[in-house]
This record gives C-alpha cells, sequence and structure tokens, in this order.
C-alpha cells in the first residue's frame, strides 16, 4: 500500500491552529517539522541526558496529511487533485484570520508505511495534575496506584489532554461539575472533556462533532475507561446551523464546553446560550492570545456574564455564567 503525501509550508505560530482545522476538513495523521526549540517539559518525556544539536528556528513549519492512495493512476490524480483543493479553500480561509506564511502545498508518494499508528511511539502517560493520562498500550506504574486514571487513544479524532487548551478545560470542569451536571460538549473530538466530566461525578453528558471518526475514538475511549454508554451520547453535525443536531441536543444543560477555535466560538455563542440552563455556565478554550477579548464581547452579545479569563502558554480560557 502506498500514501499520498500532502505537505504544507506555514510558520511555526500557524502550525497547531492549521492543523485543527485540516482535521476538520478530514485530513488525518499530521507530522509536523520546524526547528522550535524543546520545552522543560518536552525534554522531560525525551527520557535522555544528552540532546542533539539542534538548527537556530526560522519560523517555518512544515505540516504533513497522508491519504491512502489508489492503485488507479487515473483515480489517483483525481484524488491529489481533489485534495489539494480543499486544502487551498481551508487555507484560505485559515489566512482571513492568521498569518499563514506562503501556504505551498507540495504533493509526493511514500512507501507502505503505517502512518496511522506510527505516532503513537511519541505519545506517553503523563499526569495533568493528580490525574494519570494514559494509553492503551502502556501499563499503569505501581507508583501511580491510587490516582484518577483516564485511559485516552486519540486515534484518528483530536484530542490527548496533552495540549494546554485541553488542560483549561480540564480545570475548570473540576471546579464545577457536579453530582447533577448534564453537560454539552461541542467538538467532542476523543471524548477527554466529557469522559473526565464523568469520572467527575457528572450526571450525563452529550457531544457533538463534525467528524465521524470520533464515534470510534469515543466509543474506544468510553470502553476503555469503564463509562456507562447510556451516559455519554454523541451527535454528529453542526450546532450552529443544523437545526436537527440543534433538535436532538435539546436543552437545559447546567455547563456546555467548547474548546475550538475563537472564530468558530463566537457565531456559535447564541446557539450554546440556547441549550444552557439559568445560572449554567459556558467553558471556551482553544483561543490563542489576543482573541479572548473577541470571544468575552461574543458572550456578552448572546446575554452570558463574563466570569474568568484564564491563561496557559499563549491560550486562552473565557468562562461565562448565563444569568
Amino acid at each position: 500500500m502506498k500514501w499520498l503525501r500532502f505537505m504544507i509550508t506555514t510558520l511555526t505560530e500557524a502550525e497547531d491552529i492549521l492543523v485543527s482545522d485540516m482535521y476538520d476538513i478530514g485530513l488525518e495523521g499530521a507530522q509536523i517539522e520546524d526547528k522550535l526549540p524543546l520545552t522543560p517539559l518536552e525534554k522531560e518525556r525525551m527520557f535522555v541526558d544528552i540532546l542533539p544539536e539542534t538548527e537556530e528556528d526560522d519560523g517555518i513549519a512544515y505540516l504533513s496529511f497522508f491519504v491512502e492512495a489508489p492503485e488507479e493512476e487515473e483515480a489517483k490524480e483525481a484524488l491529489k487533485r481533489e485534495t489539494v483543493e480543499k486544502i487551498e479553500a481551508q487555507l484560505k480561509e485559515s489566512a482571513q484570520y492568521m498569518d499563514i506564511g506562503s501556504g505551498s502545498i507540495t504533493v509526493s508518494e511514500t512507501e507502505d508505511l503505517d502512518w496511522i499508528n506510527n505516532w503513537k511511539q511519541y505519545f506517553h502517560q503523563f499526569m495533568i495534575d493528580d490525574i494519570l493520562v494514559i494509553p492503551s498500550w502502556e501499563k499503569t506504574e505501581s507508583r501511580n496506584e491510587g490516582k484518577l486514571v483516564l485511559h485516552i487513544d486519540p486515534g484518528t479524532a483530536f484530542g490527548t489532554g496533552m495540549h494546554e487548551t485541553t488542560q483549561l478545560c480540564i480545570w475548570q470542569l473540576r471546579k464545577y461539575v457536579t453530582e447533577e451536571t448534564r453537560l454539552l460538549d461541542v467538538g467532542t473530538g476523543s471524548g477527554i472533556l466529557s469522559i473526565l466530566a464523568l469520572m467527575f461525578g457528572a450526571k450525563e453528558a452529550l457531544g457533538t462533532d463534525l467528524d465521524p471518526c470520533a464515534v470510534d475514538a469515543v466509543a474506544d475511549n468510553m470502553k476503555n475507561n469503564g463509562i456507562d454508554p447510556s451516559l455519554f451520547k454523541l451527535i454528529i453535525g453542526n450546532i450552529i446551523d443544523d437545526p436537527e443536531v440543534q433538535r436532538q441536543v435539546g436543552g437545559g444543560y447546567d455547563i456546555a464546553v467548547a474548546n475550538i477555535l475563537a472564530e468558530v466560538l463566537i457565531p456559535l455563542m447564541p446557539e450554546l446560550v440556547k441549550h444552557l440552563k439559568s445560572g449554567g455556565t459556558v467553558i471556551t478554550s482553544g483561543i490563542i492570545e489576543g482573541r479572548e477579548d473577541a470571544v468575552a464581547c461574543a458572550m456578552k452579545e448572546a446575554g452570558l456574564e463574563v466570569s474568568d479569563i484564564l491563561s496557559q502558554g499563549e491560550w486562552r480560557c473565557v468562562v461565562g455564567r448565563k444569568g
């Protein structure tokens, strides 16, 4: 089996958001190449005493995505054209709210490699405060016995808990979740936020996502964590403009959480309010530094009171309350 490789040349400051944007159009198995220096935490996770010398950061990043190549040459060429068109359309949209650099696209073919699973060598267990996040292919060490353990395999749906935006949401969920909480999780991905909320004691959760890959990822992660399937329902579709999704979601939620980009959170806000009960809490993250005021303004225009704006690195979390 061979794979088509679609490589995008962009800027390091845009790579996280572009990876998320490309996942939204169905591209998987992101590979990021840049010259950013390692953070102290990344160095710790490499488990080596002497790090290799690296080149000076030039601000350029290369994002590669892999699509299985058809055997027939005509079908292969058609797939190349179709995928490049989708990428170009998404890059054009992304460029409206951030600098993506050249945005050039290079297409090539790879040998028969397991691109979907090779990323596993880089994802290892880690801690979020007292929560041990561990993939299925690793074992819990004896020194971690007794801690809250989250078994998470992102698969092809985005979300492991390692990213700052996810951790900001986790901290707020822990603050607000009670035994009576009904949670609405928009853009649930791998289901990590809903699953943790249920582990924190929430009564039930409902997630929505645009990516059909989320179905299998959520089901696997629920099973791995012993979550009763009746407590977590998943709907595939766009809650912003799909009346049927809106109907299925219903109302009366105590907490709505959305870890998405600011450009999605802003039009999403009026719809979130409709599904939230009086006194309910909205937790939003995925907001790059400098965009938090726009999200806070959207909250206020939707009738919410902004109760908190939190930071971790270059990311922000805006929390609001429905009166």
